[in-house]
């Protein structure tokens, strides 16, 4: 499972790295055409909020398979070793039930409802780009389920 989970991220890494060079290249695109050639890139523009968008739910899905997630650590600096343990699992399961309500379950529901409806400058259908939520939806939830398993076995950061 590890191996797989480190074949993911990987992935993850390096689909969110072509992203930001792909970003990076279709704003200087976008500067050129509005500043050179008078004559604005408004689909360029479009794909890059797309992109960012797709980038940092990605990025988030990275930084949760290392428990990276924001976490307040000052209960579990004064609890115990089991205590500690307990609220670790406790932030990972609410990482999961969030992963799994919001962005598996609700991620499905808006792409399907937003294929009716169509992107202004790409003409595509704007649920192609909301397949992402229910995507890190699944990540998140394979992640923090493996990030339980860890934390029951030891084997997690300890008091993160």
């Amino acid at each position: 499972m590890k191996t797989f989970q480190s074949i993911l991220i990987r992935l993850l890494n390096v689909l969110a790295g072509i992203s930001f060079i792909a970003m990076v290249a279709l704003t200087c695109w976008q500067v050129f055409t509005r500043y050179i050639l008078d004559d604005p890139s408004s689909w360029s523009e479009e794909l890059v909020s797309y992109m960012f968008a797709w980038m940092s739910l990605l990025g988030a899905s990275i930084v949760t398979a290392g428990r990276g997630h924001m976490n307040i650590p000052i209960l579990s600096e004064m609890a115990g070793p089991t205590a500690r343990k307990l609220l670790c699992c406790l932030g990972e399961v609410i990482a999961l039930l969030f992963s799994v309500v919001i962005l598996a379950f609700g991620g499905v529901r808006i792409a399907v409802l937003a294929m009716g409806q169509m992107t202004s400058s790409l003409g595509v259908p704007m649920g192609v780009f909301y397949i992402v939520l229910p995507l890190c939806g699944a990540l998140n939830t394979l992640f923090t389920a493996v990030n339980i398993i860890e934390i029951v076995a030891d084997k997690g950061k300890e008091g993160t």
